[in-house]
C-alpha cells in the first residue's frame, strides 16, 4: 500500500460517498493506492480476509480512467418504515412527489442547516409485499416546477415486485408484521440528502412519523441514467479497459 508524503505519512485510502450513520449498505466504493501492480483478485483475498464477518470486499477493479467520486452520482436505497400501512407511505409518498418544494433542517457542524429535500430525489416507489406478485395500476405525478438544480424526468410512484438497479423486489427482510417499504432513487447533490432528510421531508408534506424505528439500506450508487432511473456501476468502463 502506498502512503502520503511528509511528516506523519498515512495510507492512501478514499472513501467515496460513505454511507451515513446508522445506514447499512450493499454498495460502498474505496480507492486504494499501491506501490506496484497487484493482482486484483489476489488483493480482494487479502483485504477480504483481514476484515471482520459482514464486511465483505467483493470486487477489486485496477483504476484506468477517471476519478471514482464524479461516477458517483445517485444511490438507490431502500427505507423499511416498520408498524406503517402500505396505503399510508403511498399517499405520503404521492404528496412528496408532487411538491415543487420540501425544505427540511438538519444539524450540523457549522449550525442548523435548511435545505430542499425534494430536488435531490428522482424517483420513489412504494414496493409490493414480500412474496406478493400480483399486478397493481402504476401512477405518475406531474414532475415539479424547474428549480437551480435539475430533477430530471417525471417523478414516478410504481408498485409491484420488478427488478430494477439490480434488486429483485418482491422479497425484502420484512417480517409479517406491518412494514412498508419504500426504494428512492437520489441524487448527490450539495448539501447532500440523506435517506433520514426524506423521513423528515415526509413528516412535513404528509404528517408521516413511523412509530417504530426504520431500518435504511443502500443498495446501489453510481452513474444515473435519468431517462430510466437506474444507477449503473461505476467501475464499468475500467472493466470494459480491461478486457480490451
Amino acid at each position: 500500500m502506498a502512503y502520503s508524503a511528509g511528516f506523519s505519512p498515512h495510507p492512501r485510502i478514499s472513501y467515496a460517498n460513505a454511507a451515513p450513520t446508522g445506514a447499512a449498505s450493499e454498495a460502498e466504493y474505496l480507492e486504494i493506492a499501491t506501490t506496484r501492480h497487484c493482482d486484483p483478485e489476489t488483493l480482494r483475498r487479502a483485504l477480504d480476509e483481514a476484515l471482520p464477518p459482514g464486511l465483505d470486499v467483493l470486487e477489486v477493479v485496477p483504476v484506468r480512467s477517471g476519478a471514482l467520486a464524479e461516477r458517483l452520482e445517485a444511490s438507490v436505497w431502500r427505507i423499511e418504515l416498520f408498524d406503517v400501512p402500505d396505503a399510508e407511505a403511498r399517499a405520503a409518498l404521492t404528496a412528496f412527489l408532487a411538491a415543487d418544494e420540501v425544505r427540511v433542517s438538519r444539524l450540523t457542524k457549522q449550525g442548523v442547516r435548511t435545505f430542499d429535500a425534494r430536488a435531490a430525489v428522482h424517483s420513489a416507489r412504494v414496493l409490493g409485499a414480500a412474496g406478493d406478485h400480483g399486478s397493481e395500476p402504476r401512477g405518475t405525478v406531474d414532475p415539479p416546477a424547474a428549480s437551480a438544480e435539475p430533477t430530471g424526468d417525471a417523478p414516478r410512484v410504481l408498485d409491484g415486485p420488478e427488478s430494477r438497479n439490480g434488486v429483485t423486489e418482491g422479497r425484502t427482510s420484512c417480517t409479517a408484521r406491518c412494514c412498508a417499504i419504500l426504494e428512492v432513487v437520489v441524487r448527490h447533490f450539495t448539501p447532500a440528502v440523506r435517506p433520514d432528510d426524506v423521513l423528515a421531508a415526509l413528516r412535513v408534506v404528509a404528517q408521516l412519523a413511523p412509530p417504530s424505528p426504520v431500518r435504511v439500506t443502500r443498495l446501489a450508487q453510481g452513474l444515473l441514467d435519468p431517462a430510466g432511473g437506474t444507477v449503473a456501476d461505476p467501475l464499468a468502463a475500467d472493466k470494459d479497459a480491461g478486457g480490451a
